[in-house]
């Protein structure tokens, strides 16, 4: 269920509007500093905002991502909100087959089950290992300063050769028989949450790509009453990967698969607690899986593991609002959850007269009992 706002009293809604247009440009009024916020600024300084609002906006535009976060003044919500509102705009034209990510061009691998790993581990951009200290000299920071950053540690920066790709860490366990066989769906059609409503039980499919375009808080929140206690589990990060996925699709005249583009994407894959033997077989690790667009780590860690949890709940029986996927899935969503909270500002003024008129009578009926 979404609520958007309604029609009513235009002169006010658009005085309403023009305030917040000048809150967003009084500052450049008389000589002063504020200039207006350039996209590309957006884009680059403010990278993981535009990868949150492009992942949680289910659309890979990062340029119109930046639009929004301009023109919602910050607000990721309102941000997601007008970027999936342009996307249900756009026709769709075709569709790609699945996508391999081993095929990755990686900036960031890493893993920590195991010390080394195929390829090695690779830190790339992160702030993992940095003090989180407020660093005070930014606050004025001179636009020589800045440029100066940046050809210092180009200058500094070590030539590195990388491969082209990097081999999966799930692969090596896999072969020694300790994650269950993929198995194959290729006849499977994935489920399409922007076409079709969920009707549950939904598939895993489904599961995924409504976690995939979910509000990151929303989903690190029940993924953390899930590793608190509230569920079980508490997984190992097999390999958590940052990097541009080439997208492939079908050539209009040969038909043959082309790279058509790339995009940024962070993939997540765990390993949690193994289960007995089942049907004559042998114990095997659990898994479970995270991907969103753009470099957000920790919404990628909280899908894989909330990926499990629906696992186990769908297996078992939900004992735990995290392993319940009605409960799960149907909250997660930040457009929705937003309009549903911004609604009670809309006008209830004929639902809250009848409550009124209710309470008025019961207290009249309660007095002239006592």
């Amino acid at each position: 269920m979404s609520y958007v706002a309604i029609k009513g009293g235009g002169c006010a809604i658009a005085g309403a509007a023009a305030v917040t247009e000048y809150l967003r440009t009084e500052q450049g009024l008389a000589g002063g500093a504020g200039g207006p916020l350039q996209i590309e600024a957006i884009l680059h300084q403010l990278r993981h905002l535009v990868d949150r609002v492009v992942s949680e906006g289910g659309v890979y535009h990062p340029q119109f991502a930046a639009l929004a976060i301009k023109q919602s003044l910050g607000d990721t919500l309102e941000a997601a909100f007008a970027l999936r509102a342009w996307r249900s705009t756009r026709p769709r034209l075709t569709a790609t087959p699945p996508l391999d990510t081993s095929r990755m061009r990686l900036i960031r691998r890493i893993s920590s089950a195991f010390k080394e790993i195929p390829g090695g581990q690779m830190l790339g951009p992160t702030q993992d290992y940095a003090l989180r200290l407020l660093r005070l000299e930014l606050m004025d920071e001179s636009p020589e300063a800045f440029r100066a950053m940046a050809r210092t540690w180009l200058e500094s920066c070590p030539e590195a050769r990388l491969p082209d790709t990097f081999p999966k860490v799930l692969d090596a366990l896999r072969m020694e028989g300790l994650l269950p066989p993929i198995t194959a769906t290729l006849g499977e059609t994935p489920f399409d949450i922007t076409r079709e409503p969920l009707i549950f039980p939904v598939a895993r499919s489904a599961a995924l790509a409504t976690m995939s375009r979910a509000e990151t808080g929303s989903l690190l929140a029940i993924a953390y009453s899930n590793m608190r206690g509230y569920g079980d589990v508490h997984p190992t990060v097999a390999e958590l990967r940052v990097g541009y996925l080439p997208v492939l699709l079908p050539h209009p005249v040969t038909g043959e698969l082309t790279e058509a583009g790339e995009v940024l994407m962070t993939e997540c894959e765990v390993v949690a607690m193994f289960e007995p033997a089942v049907a004559g077989g042998k114990p095997v690790f659990t898994i479970g899986y995270g991907a969103c667009f753009g470099h957000n780590e920790v919404k990628a860690i909280s899908m894989a593991i909330l990926d499990r949890a629906l696992q186990k709940g769908m297996q078992d029986g939900p004992a735990n609002p995290s392993e319940d996927p009605e409960f799960v899935l149907l909250h997660v969503d930040g457009v929705d959850s937003m309009g549903f909270a911004s609604h009670y500002k809309m006008p209830h003024y004929v639902t809250f007269q009848s409550d009124l008129d209710r309470l008025r009578t019961t207290q009249q009926k309660s007095g002239d009992l006592a």
